[in-house]
C-alpha cells in the first residue's frame, strides 16, 4: 500500500547519469510525456558533458552525485527522493518510456515488490555475444542459489515499491548494482516480477560505460560475496564437505596403499587428512554460526519494519 495520503501515488522516475548528453533530453520528455503525474529525477554522477544543463532544460529535476559509480548514485537516488513508487532507468535511451506502465503495474496493484523490465534485444547490435553469456551465466548461479526463476538480472529498467526502495541495502559502487539489488530482494523473500521490454543499441554519438570483462568479473565476485554472506550454511557447509571428501582420500590412501618402509609420504597423507577434517568441521561450523547470526538479523529487520508501519498508521 502507498503511504501517500492523497488518491493519487507519488511516483518517482530516476534516472543516474554519467555523460549521457547525447540522449537525455530525449529520454526525459519521453517519461514526461508517457506518465506526466510522475515526477522525473535525473542523477548527474561527475558529468562533463553537460548532461545536467541538458536534462535541467528538459524539465527534469538534477541532483548531483559527488561519489563516481553508479551504485552510489543508486544510494543517493533510494535516500533523497520521497515518492510511493519508484521507477529507475538508464539514460541512453535504450529502454522503451512507453512501456513504463506495463512495468509499473505490478507494483500498483500489490503484486510485487520489484518489478524488473526483462530486455529483449529489437537487433543483434543492442546485446554484445559476451554479454549475452554473462547475463546468462550470472541468471544461472543466482537461480541455482536462491532457487529463483528469473531470466534477466542486470537490467536497467525497475520498479518498485518504497519500501524496497528505503529498506534495500546498497554495498555495490559499480555496474554490479542491479544483480545485487536483485539478490537483496530475493535474499528478503520480497516478491520480484519480470516484464518483457524492448532493448534499443545506443543511438549514434551515445557511448557506453561498461566493460564486459572489468565489470562482468566484479558481478560475479558480488555474486559469490552475497553468497556466502546471505547463504552462509549453504556456502560453508560446501566447503565443509569438499574438505571432508578429500580428508577421506587421503586417508583411504594412508590404509590402501603400499608405502615403503622408508617413506615419508605416509605420515604427510595422515597429517594431511587430519588437516583437512579440521578444516572441515571449522568451516561447517562457520556456517551454522553465520546462519544463526543472518537468522536474528532477519527477526529483527522483520520487527523495525512491522514497528515502523503501526507508528504510521498511528500518525
Amino acid at each position: 500500500m502507498a503511504d501517500s495520503t492523497e488518491d493519487t501515488p507519488r511516483i518517482a522516475v530516476l534516472v543516474p547519469c554519467y555523460n549521457e548528453a547525447a540522449t537525455i533530453a530525449k529520454v526525459v520528455r519521453d517519461f514526461q510525456q508517457t506518465i506526466p503525474e510522475a515526477t522525473v529525477y535525473v542523477f548527474d554522477n561527475n558529468s562533463t558533458d553537460g548532461t545536467g544543463e541538458i536534462a535541467r532544460a528538459a524539465g527534469a529535476v538534477v541532483v548531483p552525485e559527488k561519489k563516481q559509480g553508479k551504485g552510489h548514485v543508486v544510494a543517493a537516488m533510494f535516500e533523497k527522493v520521497d515518492a510511493d513508487f519508484y521507477v529507475m532507468v538508464d539514460g541512453d535511451d535504450t529502454y522503451p518510456a512507453d512501456r513504463v506502465r506495463d512495468v509499473l503495474a505490478p507494483v500498483l496493484n500489490g503484486e510485487a515488490d520489484m518489478v524488473v523490465g526483462r530486455r529483449e534485444a529489437e537487433d543483434e547490435a543492442a546485446y554484445r555475444r559476451f554479454h549475452v553469456f554473462g547475463n546468462w551465466l550470472v541468471v544461472r548461479l543466482i537461480n541455482l542459489i536462491f532457487g529463483s526463476g528469473l531470466k534477466d538480472i542486470m537490467s536497467g529498467y525497475r520498479a518498485m515499491t518504497r519500501e524496497v526502495a528505503k529498506n534495500v541495502p546498497i554495498m555495490a559502487y559499480g555496474f554490479d548494482i542491479e544483480t545485487e539489488m536483485s539478490i537483496q530482494c530475493l535474499y528478503r523473500k520480497w516478491i520480484i516480477r519480470e516484464v518483457p521490454v524492448e532493448y534499443r543499441d545506443r543511438p549514434e554519438g551515445s557511448e557506453s560505460k561498461l566493460s564486459t570483462f572489468r565489470d562482468g568479473f566484479k558481478v560475479l565476485f558480488r555474486i559469490l560475496s552475497l553468497f556466502r554472506s546471505y547463504k552462509p550454511l549453504t556456502f560453508f557447509g560446501g566447503m565443509g564437505i569438499l574438505f571432508f571428501l578429500a580428508g577421506c582420500g587421503m586417508a583411504s590412501a594412508v590404509w590402501w596403499l603400499a608405502w615403503a618402509p622408508e617413506s615419508g609420504y605416509r605420515l604427510s597423507f595422515i597429517i594431511g587428512s587430519a588437516t583437512l577434517m579440521a578444516m572441515s568441521l571449522i568451516a561447517v561450523s562457520i556456517g551454522v554460526i553465520v546462519q544463526l547470526v543472518n537468522f536474528r538479523f532477519l527477526e529483527l529487520d522483520s520487527i523495525l519494519r512491522r514497528q515502523r508501519s503501526r507508528d504510521k498508521n498511528d500518525v
